[in-house]
């Protein structure tokens, strides 16, 4: 019987080491390459599939983190130095989205996913203001740690609030549900180690403009949930502290995928999107897949 998930034979391959902690990966199709952060060295790498080789793409840049490639090939990322939401366009260019709330600063961008509607959907954790090496020490001004929405339209606007430490982010194949993991087991200040789901509200005309009934979707018990990707099945991976655990729609395990190191993150990509990379501590691994990731959808809320 074919394996749903995995071609036979397939295994993990390391594509690169040398970080130190490495997170935010993302693959780039107009390069064939995988962007990804080191972030207590403050630098991000680029690995080529096309030469197989590891290069600095840059360096001093404020402990980025999480990663999404916006339709026009810009990246847009999280910065926990500038503490700011930021878009790299395709000549390089690096400018800000978003860095206050009411006038106070957010505390430390982690993760982003991109909504049907275009707007960006990101976590604001206080690792990067807490957390040595990950950023510098600061206040949480805003006083709470929530995860936000942003469009041109709208700014910027808490749609998650209760939520200890929001890490990870993504949306089901719908766009109907957003997926928010809690890491707050890693710094002891609560017992998060799961991922919760939420219902995307909004209307016809603005279809992605909150988020309401939040779940448990599931539990991590080894390490933390920390990045997640959700595949085209609506199938969610997720990073833990021994490897790469994969859950049905409904929350329910189905497979568990040994990674010599600790997972911090995943994406799908590679030329037919079925690679999945992904960083764990020190590396960067690829591991073959039958699956590949949802397509961004262009509908959502009702």
């Amino acid at each position: 019987m074919t394996d749903p998930l995995l071609p036979e034979g397939t295994r993990i391959d390391r594509l690169a080491t040398g970080g130190i902690w490495t997170e935010g990966p993302l693959w780039i199709p107009a390069s064939r390459t995988v962007r990804w952060s080191d972030i207590p060295n403050d630098r991000i790498l680029q690995w080529s599939a096309a030469t197989g080789e590891t290069s600095v793409h840059r360096q001093g840049v404020e402990f980025t983190n999480g990663r999404a490639l916006d339709t026009d090939g810009s990246v847009i990322q999280c910065s926990h130095g500038r503490r700011r939401l930021e878009r790299e366009r395709p000549d390089g260019t690096v400018e800000a989205i978003a860095s206050h709330w009411n006038d106070a600063r957010l505390n430390s961008p982690n993760d982003i996913a991109i909504a049907p509607d275009g707007s960006y959907w990101f976590t604001d954790p206080d690792y990067g203001i807490v957390q040595p090496n990950e950023g510098h020490p600061g206040e949480r001004e805003y006083g709470a740690r929530f995860v936000f929405r942003w469009s041109p339209a709208d700014g910027l606007t808490p749609v998650i609030t209760d939520i200890v430490q929001p890490n990870g982010i993504a949306f089901s194949p719908d766009g109907r549900t957003v997926y928010v993991t809690d890491t707050a087991a890693g710094l002891d200040d609560g017992p998060g180690h799961w991922i919760r789901a939420y219902d995307v509200t909004g209307s016809t005309e603005h279809p992605c403009i909150g988020a309401a009934r939040g779940h448990t979707f599931a539990v991590i018990d080894v390490g933390l949930p920390d990045g997640i990707a959700v595949d085209e099945r609506g199938r969610m991976w997720s990073s833990a502290g021994d490897g790469v655990h994969v859950f049905e729609p409904d929350g329910t395990e189905i497979r568990f995928i040994p990674v010599p190191e600790v997972v911090s993150n995943l994406c799908f990509g590679g030329d037919d999107g079925t690679d999945l990379f992904i960083t764990a501590t020190t590396s960067l691994y690829r591991l073959r897949t039958s699956t590949r990731a949802a397509a961004r959808p262009t509908g959502a809320a009702d």
